[in-house]
Protein backbone atom coordinates (compact mmCIF):
# COMPACT_ATOMS: atom_id res chain seq x y z
CA UNK A 1 0.00 0.00 0.00
CA UNK A 2 1.51 3.33 -1.02
CA UNK A 3 1.52 6.38 1.26
CA UNK A 4 -1.37 8.12 -0.52
CA UNK A 5 -3.58 5.05 -0.16
CA UNK A 6 -2.60 4.71 3.48
CA UNK A 7 -3.51 8.35 4.18
CA UNK A 8 -6.96 7.79 2.66
CA UNK A 9 -7.47 4.70 4.80
CA UNK A 10 -6.19 6.45 7.93
CA UNK A 11 -8.64 9.34 7.42
CA UNK A 12 -11.47 6.83 7.79
CA UNK A 13 -10.33 6.23 11.37
CA UNK A 14 -10.01 9.83 12.69
CA UNK A 15 -10.38 8.79 16.35
CA UNK A 16 -7.31 6.53 16.18
CA UNK A 17 -3.82 7.94 16.74
CA UNK A 18 -0.94 5.77 15.57
CA UNK A 19 2.73 5.79 16.49
CA UNK A 20 5.06 5.07 13.55
CA UNK A 21 5.54 1.38 14.40
CA UNK A 22 1.79 1.02 14.92
CA UNK A 23 1.15 2.50 11.48
CA UNK A 24 3.29 -0.20 9.88
CA UNK A 25 1.39 -2.91 11.74
CA UNK A 26 -1.98 -1.39 10.78
CA UNK A 27 -0.94 -1.11 7.12
CA UNK A 28 0.13 -4.76 7.03
CA UNK A 29 -3.38 -6.00 7.94
CA UNK A 30 -5.14 -4.61 4.84
CA UNK A 31 -5.06 -6.63 1.62
CA UNK A 32 -5.87 -5.18 -1.82
CA UNK A 33 -8.92 -6.70 -3.52
CA UNK A 34 -9.95 -6.02 -7.12
CA UNK A 35 -13.33 -6.76 -8.71
CA UNK A 36 -14.63 -6.31 -12.24
CA UNK A 37 -17.94 -4.66 -13.04
CA UNK A 38 -20.87 -6.85 -11.89
CA UNK A 39 -18.65 -9.28 -9.98
CA UNK A 40 -20.32 -10.66 -6.88
CA UNK A 41 -18.12 -9.76 -3.95
CA UNK A 42 -20.30 -11.60 -1.42
CA UNK A 43 -23.16 -14.00 -2.24
CA UNK A 44 -26.21 -14.68 -0.11
CA UNK A 45 -25.55 -17.90 1.80
CA UNK A 46 -21.82 -17.19 2.14
CA UNK A 47 -20.10 -15.71 5.18
CA UNK A 48 -18.58 -12.28 4.66
CA UNK A 49 -14.84 -12.66 5.17
CA UNK A 50 -13.72 -9.03 5.02
CA UNK A 51 -14.47 -5.53 6.18
CA UNK A 52 -13.67 -3.40 3.14
CA UNK A 53 -12.55 0.17 2.56
CA UNK A 54 -13.38 1.38 -0.96
CA UNK A 55 -10.56 2.98 -2.92
CA UNK A 56 -12.37 3.07 -6.28
CA UNK A 57 -15.70 1.93 -7.67
CA UNK A 58 -19.27 1.52 -6.51
CA UNK A 59 -20.92 -1.48 -4.89
CA UNK A 60 -24.56 -2.30 -4.17
CA UNK A 61 -25.89 -4.46 -1.36
CA UNK A 62 -29.21 -6.12 -2.17
CA UNK A 63 -31.58 -9.02 -1.58
CA UNK A 64 -33.69 -10.88 -4.11
CA UNK A 65 -37.46 -10.65 -3.74
CA UNK A 66 -39.88 -13.51 -4.43
CA UNK A 67 -39.78 -12.67 -8.17
CA UNK A 68 -35.99 -12.84 -8.22
CA UNK A 69 -35.68 -9.06 -8.62
CA UNK A 70 -32.92 -7.11 -6.89
CA UNK A 71 -34.09 -4.95 -3.98
CA UNK A 72 -31.23 -2.54 -3.27
CA UNK A 73 -30.56 -1.76 0.39
CA UNK A 74 -27.57 0.52 -0.01
CA UNK A 75 -24.41 1.54 -1.82
CA UNK A 76 -20.74 1.94 -1.01
CA UNK A 77 -18.27 4.05 -2.99
CA UNK A 78 -14.85 5.65 -2.88
CA UNK A 79 -13.87 6.60 0.66
CA UNK A 80 -16.59 4.56 2.35
CA UNK A 81 -16.74 1.17 4.07
CA UNK A 82 -18.17 -1.82 2.25
CA UNK A 83 -19.11 -5.39 3.02
CA UNK A 84 -21.93 -7.33 4.62
CA UNK A 85 -21.30 -6.13 8.17
CA UNK A 86 -23.78 -8.36 10.01
CA UNK A 87 -22.40 -11.52 8.39
CA UNK A 88 -18.81 -10.35 8.95
CA UNK A 89 -19.27 -9.71 12.68
CA UNK A 90 -21.57 -12.66 13.47
CA UNK A 91 -19.81 -15.19 11.20
CA UNK A 92 -23.30 -16.19 10.02
CA UNK A 93 -24.41 -16.73 6.42
CA UNK A 94 -25.26 -13.54 4.59
CA UNK A 95 -28.87 -12.87 3.56
CA UNK A 96 -27.68 -10.27 1.06
CA UNK A 97 -25.52 -9.96 -2.02
CA UNK A 98 -22.71 -7.42 -2.47
CA UNK A 99 -22.01 -6.62 -6.11
CA UNK A 100 -19.48 -4.36 -7.83
CA UNK A 101 -21.49 -1.98 -10.03
CA UNK A 102 -18.29 -0.47 -11.40
CA UNK A 103 -14.77 -1.90 -11.48
CA UNK A 104 -13.71 -1.72 -7.84
CA UNK A 105 -10.49 -1.55 -5.87
CA UNK A 106 -10.94 -2.29 -2.18
CA UNK A 107 -8.78 -2.87 0.86
CA UNK A 108 -9.95 -5.80 2.99
CA UNK A 109 -9.21 -6.79 6.57
CA UNK A 110 -10.10 -10.20 8.03
CA UNK A 111 -12.26 -10.59 11.13
CA UNK A 112 -9.36 -11.85 13.24
CA UNK A 113 -7.22 -8.85 12.31
CA UNK A 114 -10.18 -6.47 12.67
CA UNK A 115 -10.92 -7.73 16.19
CA UNK A 116 -7.21 -7.52 17.01
CA UNK A 117 -7.29 -3.78 16.28
CA UNK A 118 -9.81 -3.28 19.09
CA UNK A 119 -7.54 -5.12 21.51
CA UNK A 120 -4.29 -3.45 20.42
CA UNK A 121 -5.62 0.11 20.01
CA UNK A 122 -8.19 1.31 22.59
CA UNK A 123 -9.10 4.21 20.27
CA UNK A 124 -10.67 1.65 17.93
CA UNK A 125 -13.39 1.07 20.51
CA UNK A 126 -14.39 4.73 20.20
CA UNK A 127 -14.27 4.49 16.40
CA UNK A 128 -16.31 1.26 16.40
CA UNK A 129 -19.03 2.67 18.65
CA UNK A 130 -19.38 5.80 16.52
CA UNK A 131 -19.23 3.83 13.25
CA UNK A 132 -22.00 1.39 14.15
CA UNK A 133 -24.06 4.16 15.74
CA UNK A 134 -23.86 6.05 12.44
CA UNK A 135 -24.92 2.93 10.52
CA UNK A 136 -27.88 2.36 12.86
CA UNK A 137 -29.04 5.98 12.72
CA UNK A 138 -28.63 6.05 8.93
CA UNK A 139 -30.72 2.89 8.62
CA UNK A 140 -33.48 4.31 10.83
CA UNK A 141 -33.47 7.59 8.91
CA UNK A 142 -33.78 5.71 5.59
CA UNK A 143 -36.74 3.67 6.89
CA UNK A 144 -38.52 6.86 7.95
CA UNK A 145 -37.91 8.37 4.49
CA UNK A 146 -39.28 5.27 2.74
CA UNK A 147 -42.40 5.26 4.91
CA UNK A 148 -43.17 8.98 4.97
CA UNK A 149 -41.87 10.65 1.79
CA UNK A 150 -43.41 10.62 -1.68
CA UNK A 151 -41.38 9.25 -4.61
CA UNK A 152 -40.48 12.79 -5.64
CA UNK A 153 -39.41 13.73 -2.12
CA UNK A 154 -37.27 10.58 -1.84
CA UNK A 155 -35.62 11.40 -5.16
CA UNK A 156 -34.90 15.03 -4.22
CA UNK A 157 -33.62 14.05 -0.77
CA UNK A 158 -31.24 11.49 -2.28
CA UNK A 159 -30.03 14.00 -4.91
CA UNK A 160 -29.22 16.52 -2.20
CA UNK A 161 -27.44 13.95 -0.05
CA UNK A 162 -25.55 12.07 -2.79
CA UNK A 163 -25.34 14.10 -6.04
CA UNK A 164 -22.13 12.45 -7.23
CA UNK A 165 -23.51 8.93 -6.83
CA UNK A 166 -26.34 9.75 -9.26
CA UNK A 167 -23.74 10.09 -12.00
CA UNK A 168 -22.20 6.64 -11.60
CA UNK A 169 -24.85 4.26 -10.23
CA UNK A 170 -27.01 2.54 -12.84
CA UNK A 171 -30.56 3.91 -12.91
CA UNK A 172 -32.30 0.59 -12.16
CA UNK A 173 -30.28 0.24 -8.92
CA UNK A 174 -31.11 3.79 -7.84
CA UNK A 175 -34.80 3.25 -8.60
CA UNK A 176 -34.81 0.08 -6.50
CA UNK A 177 -32.98 1.81 -3.62
CA UNK A 178 -35.53 4.65 -3.68
CA UNK A 179 -38.40 2.11 -3.84
CA UNK A 180 -39.82 3.26 -7.16
CA UNK A 181 -40.31 1.87 -10.63
CA UNK A 182 -37.53 2.66 -13.15
CA UNK A 183 -40.06 4.64 -15.24
CA UNK A 184 -40.90 6.85 -12.24
CA UNK A 185 -37.21 7.39 -11.55
CA UNK A 186 -36.57 8.27 -15.19
CA UNK A 187 -39.49 10.73 -15.24
CA UNK A 188 -38.29 12.41 -12.04
CA UNK A 189 -34.74 12.56 -13.33
CA UNK A 190 -35.82 14.35 -16.50
CA UNK A 191 -38.22 16.74 -14.76
CA UNK A 192 -36.11 17.73 -11.73
CA UNK A 193 -32.68 19.23 -12.39
CA UNK A 194 -29.90 20.15 -9.98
Amino acid sequence: MNDETFLRLKQFFPQVNFEKEEENYFRSLWKPKTFNQYDLITEAGAIERYFYFVLEGVQAIYILNEKGEKVVLGFSYSGSPSGVFDSFISKQQSHTFLEALKPSKLLGISLTDYQGLFQKFPDFNIWGRLFFQEILFGRLHREVELLTLSAEQRYVTFMQRCPDELKVIPQKYLASYLNMKPETFSRLRSSISY
